[in-house]
């Protein structure tokens, strides 16, 4: 029965990013962590890559690679393992708040 319901939770989140292109912010915004987890390591990063670009704009800043970028994702990291069943893009959203003051402006 657990096997039934991952094999499906990753069937659901494959077609909800299915493709980078194309892909809605209204699709995006709903996938939980442990969807985004069930997802090829490709997708998961460039899902993840999306939901951060969304609120770097409206929070006004950009995300640069290197160390401020990798403070990011650790947090993200922790945020999914501590609830995985979070939307992702709300624990982006976090994360990024938690660290826009060591940010550069848009």
């Amino acid at each position: 029965m657990l096997a039934a319901l991952i094999a499906f939770a990753a069937i659901v989140a494959a077609d909800a990013v299915a493709q980078t292109q194309g892909l809605t912010f209204e699709r995006a915004a709903y996938v939980t962590c442990r969807e985004a987890h069930a997802l090829p390591r490709t997708q998961r990063v460039a899902l993840a890559e999306f939901l951060a670009d969304h609120v770097a704009r409206h929070r006004g800043i950009t995300i640069p690679d290197g160390e401020p970028g990798a403070r990011l994702a650790s947090l993200v990291r922790g945020g999914c393992t501590i609830s995985p069943d979070a939307y992702l893009f709300v624990v982006i959203d976090r994360a990024v708040a938690a660290e826009a003051g060591k940010l550069p402006k848009r």
